[in-house]
């Protein structure tokens, strides 16, 4: 049964809580307050992040092609090893007498940039520091001069600055080429980079001198033998200024890695010195045209390796030589192609944070699933990962990207748990309610889809089972319940066999006095009303009746036999014959009813049982449980009531509206004929703009009086529906259909409850209507035999 009631109480309502004012809310805000603060303060470990993903987002975009005007002349292990040809025969191999061991001559670098610029080479740049006196001795020195004298405004000489520890705080002491070398017109070119939290090399080597110039630590330069630091280039702006190349506006300062080790042209050291490859492979030089030279060591055993993209990572693991870290600060510098952070400044980037998260954590108080917010985070995070490398490969710019994605995360991660938090306590309350009327039809669908609640029918059953009612009635198990009543199976201990018996438990919640008084005189009306009715064949008689406490009980005899709602499981068509003997069975029992002055008021499928030995018919669940709680909500003070008591889609309009007349019994009856007819459920039924049941499409075979007979019962209009049950049945008398016998009935039934007889038909589906063939779980009472 199903109770449809609206009640207006006036009491104060209490508001629910702004959104911002939820506790999840709150605790999603303090996660994302704790993100932006760590990005305004530069945490060191959020800083770490940013540069490791940096570095992340090179190596997914992967080597680009280096420009070819940039060749790294290496002092490579092969041209350190030419001294052993050079010892095994000096007169052929005497071009590499000055490599003979380390330190070389500086006539070797003497030779090479000679021999370089006057093949037509843009300028050499020389990554090796010579701060001291060659172990060659003065002509050593003086045939290097010779040669920067005459293409030293072409030459690039590194410098390098070295840190040391006094009394006097950090000193910072630049390493100079000798001044004689200076004074041949050559350019400077300090080789220091910035070291990046991540311990690696992002920036370019001109940043080096502002992190210098901004140190708290530094106290000293050194002596005055540098130059300022403003007037100070590095290695890559001295190295374009020797090859007369112009360097665009910088709009970044970050290093575009072109790639890992050897993405630059390598060419050993040794090859322009001999003869032979000088000529022979390089064309005397022709190779070299227009190219910026770089010289320095890729040799392990000089250990000048560093950490940079594409270096010491799963993909790439040896490190970069400086002098390709060199190459790639050029080839950046030249190109104007740095890496642009957007927003430098870490004030900025917390202000950023904190709006993105704000926005995020906006859009996850709109969801109402906490599934649906742990989605959505993974989906803003990886989004938002997603865009920065689109910035960063298509427009070269890095966006905050660790502060955000971490702001998402623990925004999201915050909100989600705090709300799976949140739902486990409402649905503990949940549960709590639930356990009170776990025998609920209603109830017992949801617990069937819910694994947690499964349960709490049984410890109802336990709480139940075994007690003894009225010192007689022994419960056997829950068979139901509603919000105010429960159904039991019962053995009656003081009858011969401990008979079974259906008792029915009315409880009356109020705590008025008069209230139930005025429950108990309505109860023994009622059940005098049972008693009557209970003389018909075809309707559960009433027992006994009697009250406990606060609880009223009906006891009814209890009917074997299948509900008329299994055999309309199927959704088979029912033949006009079967039909025909449903309407001849029930309606003469309905007219009983009326002739008693009681409305049914619940004929559905499901409050029919089909007897077995004989099969006819029984109606159960009269009004009585469903009315008296009904009837006393109506005396409460303060209280406005509408009552429909009934089920969706065998109850009419004016039953909805709480004004129940005997045609609407018989509405309940032709829309459940309507159902057996054409096997769809009164809830997928259509009607007219008028409110009638379209309906007859799907029996386009039905004879047409019994069609006709069946739309009366089911007008929209109860003015223009039969007046009782005696004239339905005038009417279906005139119909010639040969009815099947009972027996005949029962082994049909039994057919098509067993597993072959649950095959869908789609002879009405077929139709052009939308309907389709779909699991019909629309009744969800708990199927019973009781009366």
């Amino acid at each position: 049964m199903t109770h449809s009631a609206t009640v207006t109480q006036s009491k104060t309502q209490t508001h629910p809580r702004p959104f911002y004012l939820r506790w999840q809310t709150l605790l999603a805000g303090g996660c994302l307050s704790l993100a932006a603060l760590f990005t305004a303060i530069n945490s060191p470990l959020l800083a770490q992040w940013e540069r490791e993903l940096q570095t992340l987002f090179f190596e997914l975009r992967g080597p680009r092609v280096a420009p070819d005007d940039i060749v790294i002349l290496a002092i490579d292990d092969e041209s350190l090893s030419q001294v052993e040809h050079y010892r095994s025969d000096p007169v052929q191999y005497a071009d590499l007498e000055p490599i003979q061991q380390w330190p070389w001559q500086r006539e070797a670098y003497a030779i090479v940039i000679e021999r370089l610029l006057a093949a037509g080479a843009k300028s050499v740049s020389l990554d090796i520091i010579l701060s001291t006196d060659s172990a060659y001795g003065p002509a050593d020195d003086d045939r290097l001069i010779q040669v920067l004298d005459k293409y030293g405004d072409r030459v690039t000489l590194a410098m390098l600055y070295n840190e040391s520890q006094t009394r006097q705080g950090t000193m910072f002491q630049p390493t100079l080429p000798l001044d004689k070398f200076q004074q041949t017109g050559i350019h400077l070119g300090n080789i220091n980079f910035p070291l990046e939290a991540d311990g690696r090399i992002h920036r370019q080597g001109h940043t080096y001198f502002e992190e210098l110039a901004r140190s708290p630590l530094v106290t000293n330069f050194g002596d005055d033998s540098a130059a300022p630091l403003s007037a100070q280039q590095s290695f890559a702006q001295a190295t374009l200024t020797a090859a007369q190349v112009p360097m665009p506006q910088a709009r970044g300062d970050g290093i575009q890695f072109h790639g890992p080790v050897k993405t630059f042209e390598h060419i050993p050291f040794w090859y322009v010195l001999d003869s032979d490859p000088w000529e022979n492979y390089l064309d005397s030089g022709a190779a070299l045209q227009d190219k910026i030279v770089l010289i320095g060591s890729t040799s392990e055993v000089h250990q000048d390796f560093h950490n940079v993209p594409f270096a010491q990572s799963a993909g790439y693991p040896l490190k970069m030589p400086g002098v390709e870290i060199l190459a790639n600060d050029i080839a950046t510098l030249q190109a104007g192609a740095a890496i642009q952070t957007l927003i430098p400044h870490s004030g900025w980037r917390a202000v950023f944070t904190l709006a993105v998260g704000t926005g995020f954590l906006l859009l996850l108080v709109r969801r109402d699933r906490t599934l649906y917010r742990l989605i959505w985070t993974a989906v803003a995070g990886v989004s938002w990962l997603a865009i920065s490398f689109v910035g960063f490969t298509a427009f070269g710019v890095f966006l905050p990207i660790a502060g955000v994605t971490i702001a998402l995360f623990t925004t999201g991660g915050c909100y989600s748990v705090a709300s799976l938090i949140s739902e486990q306590m409402r649905k503990q309350r949940f549960r709590q309610t639930l356990a009170q009327y776990a025998t609920s039809p209603i109830v017992q669908e949801i617990i069937s889809q819910e694994e947690d609640f499964q349960d709490l029918l049984e410890a109802r059953q336990a709480e139940v089972v075994g007690t003894i009612l009225a010192a007689r009635y022994q419960v056997q198990a829950v068979l139901g319940a509603g919000g105010f009543s429960e159904t039991y199976t019962a053995a009656d201990t003081q009858r011969p066999g401990n008979p079974l018996c259906v008792v029915k438990r009315l409880r009356i919640l109020s705590d008025d006095p008069k209230s139930h008084q005025l429950a108990h005189r309505l109860f023994v009306a009622e059940a005098q009303t049972l008693e009557r009715l209970g003389h018909h064949n075809q309707i559960p008689r009433l027992l006994a009746h009697f009250q406990t406490g606060v609880s009223f009980y009906l006891v009814e005899e209890l009917i074997e036999g299948n509900m008329l709602k299994e055999e309309l499981s199927s959704r088979h068509p029912k033949s006009a014959a079967w039909v025909m003997n449903f309407l001849l069975d029930i309606l003469p029992v309905v007219e009983f009813v009326h002739q008693q002055g009681v409305i049914h008021r619940d004929i559905k499928p499901s409050n029919l049982i089909r007897r077995a030995g004989d099969g006819r018919l029984v109606l159960i669940d009269f009004g009585s449980v469903k009315e008296l709680p009904n009837q006393l909500a109506e005396t409460e003070p303060h209280i406005t009531s509408t009552i429909g008591i009934g089920t969706k889609g065998y109850m009419p309009s004016e039953q909805s509206a709480g004004m129940p007349r005997f045609s609407s019994d018989l509405y309940a009856i032709g829309i459940t004929a309507i159902e057996a007819l054409t096997g769809i459920s009164p809830y997928k039924l259509q009607y007219d703009d008028r409110g009638d049941v379209i309906w007859q499409y799907c029996v386009p075979d039905l004879h047409p009086t019994l069609a006709a007979v069946i739309s009366k019962m089911v007008r929209y209009d109860f003015s223009q529906r039969y007046d009782s049950a005696t004239a339905v049945l005038a009417a279906l008398r005139e119909i010639p259909v040969t009815l099947p016998d009972t027996a005949l009935i029962r082994d049909q039934v039994a057919i098509e409850m067993s597993p072959q007889g649950t095959e869908d038909d789609d002879d009405c589906w077929d139709e052009p209507t939308g309907y389709l063939p779909t699991d019909w779980a629309a009744d969800t009472e708990q199927d019973s035999r009781v009366g």
